[in-house]
């Protein structure tokens, strides 16, 4: 898992995620969404590779569940896939139950 990795790659790809980060509105500027992507790619480094961050950004995802869930679908969070999954599965449970008892 990510503690397995060499301590140094870690703190090396953390901190290409923070200037990627600082760098997205000065791509920003840059006619196109190229400031989206490079804010993007920062993000994913960033909690990738520091327990803070995440422990944030779910703090963040629990005040804000909209925001937590587009933020998800981009970061393609094995996660959120299964959650989506299950609650999908949950629905169409209930919606069986609703039709039987009909």
């Amino acid at each position: 898992m990510m503690t397995s990795r060499n301590p140094l790659i870690r703190t090396g790809l953390f901190s290409g995620g923070i200037v990627l980060v600082i760098l997205s509105p000065v791509v920003g500027a840059i006619p196109g969404p190229g400031g989206v992507f490079v804010f993007a790619a920062g993000l994913a480094l960033v909690l990738q590779n520091s327990h803070r961050a995440k422990k944030h950004f779910a703090t963040a995802k629990r005040r804000w569940p909209k925001l937590g869930h587009y933020a998800d679908m981009g970061l393609r969070r094995q996660s959120a896939a299964r959650r989506r999954a299950r609650d999908k599965a949950a629905r169409g449970a209930e919606r069986t139950t609703t039709q039987d008892a009909r």
